[in-house]
């Protein structure tokens, strides 16, 4: 691409919330844009959901290329497109939104790929089909990932909930290979679980503790939260005290932009050390 050209037009993608401040995407965004000395901009809108189509809308007709998707939109967004990929139809969920070259729009869901990504690339010793999974929460993010670890091969999910209809509704939709079990009886399992997964919000800056007792944990699990503030959660600190191997949440949220940013502005970005520091200021 030459960046030299003054009438190129530059490439304009943006990540699309309500609310939206809090969002990373534009500071990850905008150091791939500079790093590989592209012309464009990646910006972050508020969009309150009745206004999700429209506005989606007006945007594509002023030139956007696409656009990364979060809470509340991402039901919205999978509908909203001509066609989708698999594993978005699978998770009943977008994250990315994509104007292909014949002026279509596809829907994608890459927090999978980021999650299983920054698992594989952090841990030297993650064997995915050792044993079960037990993963905590129903929401969003719990979708992604009970569908990518059943793709690597983890052999059965324990999913768990506080509200457990979410997680009977969550695992029905999803696949047979899931089993629900009772908050209060999340600790049963996990001598036999080889991953642990907390996707929920529990143990966050400002938010509830997790209450998990680690006690009889099997000391081969690989542990990951997805909650990335703090850097090290207190899940994390008990897992690493007991031995087992631990992995913390910043890295998916970089590695899940990956597949966008190549999208709309036709190169693939690399998740560096340099980006993680960046992250952490």
């Amino acid at each position: 691409m030459d960046t030299n050209n003054p009438y190129q037009n530059p490439k304009l993608a943006a990540v699309l919330g309500h609310p939206i401040a809090q969002s990373k995407s534009p500071r990850i965004h905008g150091h791939w844009l500079e790093k590989n000395g592209i012309s464009g901009d990646y910006i972050a809108i508020d969009i309150p959901p009745a206004h999700f189509n429209d506005t989606l809308n007006m945007l594509f007709d002023v030139g956007f290329s696409g656009f990364n998707v979060t809470i509340p939109h991402k039901e919205q967004a999978l509908a909203f497109a001509d066609h989708m990929s698999p594993r978005a139809q699978r998770i009943g969920a977008a994250n990315t939104l994509i104007k292909t070259d014949i002026g279509d729009i596809r829907a994608d869901n890459t927090d999978g790929y980021g999650f299983i990504t920054n698992l594989s690339t952090q841990s030297e010793t993650w064997q995915p089909k050792a044993g079960p999974a037990l993963v905590l929460g129903a929401g969003g993010a719990a979708r992604a990932i009970l569908v990518a670890l059943l793709d690597v091969g983890v052999p059965k999910i324990y999913l768990s909930n506080r509200t457990r209809a979410r997680a009977d509704d969550l695992a029905a939709e999803i696949s047979d290979l899931i089993e629900v079990i009772d908050w209060q009886d999340k600790e049963d399992v996990l001598p036999e679980a080889f991953t642990v997964v907390n996707s929920t919000s529990l143990g966050m800056t400002g938010k509830a503790a997790l209450d998990f007792d680690l006690t009889d944990i099997n000391p081969h699990a690989l542990v990951t939260d997805l909650i990335y503030a703090p850097l090290e959660t207190q899940l994390l600190k008990d897992a690493r005290g007991r031995g087992c191997e631990v992995v913390g949440g910043i890295g998916m949220l970089l590695h899940q932009a990956v597949p966008g940013f190549e999208a709309w502005f036709g190169t693939r970005p690399e998740v560096d050390q340099e980006l993680e520091a960046l992250m952490l200021t």
